[in-house]
C-alpha cells in the first residue's frame, strides 16, 4: 500500500488477513480462559482453606483473606436480585465473545478477554453454585479493609475497564490532532 493509499484508510479501516483476525480472536478467548482458570481456582482454594469468621491480614488492616458469598453486586448491593446479575454476567460474556471474533487490535484483544473472562467466571458463579441454578452466590476472598470482599475476576475487570478507558481516550486524542 502506497503511502497516499494509506493515508484514504486509516488503519481501523484496514481489512485484517483472516490468519491475523484468527490470531487476534484466539488470542482473546485464550486471556479469557486463563482469567477463567485463574479466578475459579482461587476460589477453590479460598473454600478449601478460608473461613468467613476469621480474617487473615496480608497488609495491617488495609489487605487481608476473608472468605464470604456475595448474593449481590458490588458491595452486596442488590442481594434480591441475583437471577438479574446472572443474566447481566451471562450477556457480557457473549458479548465478549461476538467482540472476540471482530478485534483488530493486540490492545484490544486482552481487554475483552479479560473483561470476557472476568464475566464468565462470575456468570458460572451466578449459574452453577449455591443456593442454586441462577441464584448462585460469587465467592470472594480478598478483604479491602472494612470496605469489602471481593475476587481476582473483580480486579481483572476494574483494570480491563480502566485500561479500556484510557485506549478509548487516547484514540480520540489521536483523532482529532
Amino acid at each position: 500500500m502506497t503511502s497516499s493509499q494509506s493515508e484514504a484508510h486509516p488503519p481501523a479501516a484496514r481489512k485484517l488477513s483472516s490468519t491475523r483476525r484468527r490470531q487476534l480472536t484466539g488470542g482473546a478467548l485464550l486471556i479469557a480462559v486463563v482469567v477463567v482458570l485463574i479466578d475459579q481456582g482461587t476460589k477453590v482454594w479460598a473454600e478449601a482453606t478460608l473461613t468467613d469468621r476469621e480474617r487473615i491480614p496480608l497488609i495491617g488492616d488495609l489487605l487481608g483473606l476473608q472468605l464470604a458469598y456475595n448474593p449481590g453486586a458490588a458491595f452486596s448491593f442488590g442481594e434480591g436480585f441475583t437471577w438479574v446479575f446472572a443474566l447481566l454476567a451471562v450477556a457480557a460474556t457473549v458479548t465478549a465473545i461476538v467482540f472476540a471474533f471482530r478485534v483488530q487490535r493486540v490492545r484490544w484483544a486482552i481487554v475483552i478477554g479479560a473483561l470476557g473472562g472476568a464475566s464468565a467466571s462470575h456468570a458460572g458463579d451466578r449459574l452453577f453454585r449455591d443456593p442454586g441454578f441462577a441464584r448462585g452466590h460469587v465467592v470472594d476472598f480478598l478483604a479491602y479493609g472494612n470496605w469489602f470482599i471481593g475476587n481476582i475476576a473483580d480486579i481483572v475487570i476494574f483494570a480491563a475497564a480502566i485500561t479500556g478507558a484510557v485506549f478509548m481516550i487516547r484514540a480520540r486524542d489521536e483523532s482529532t490532532e
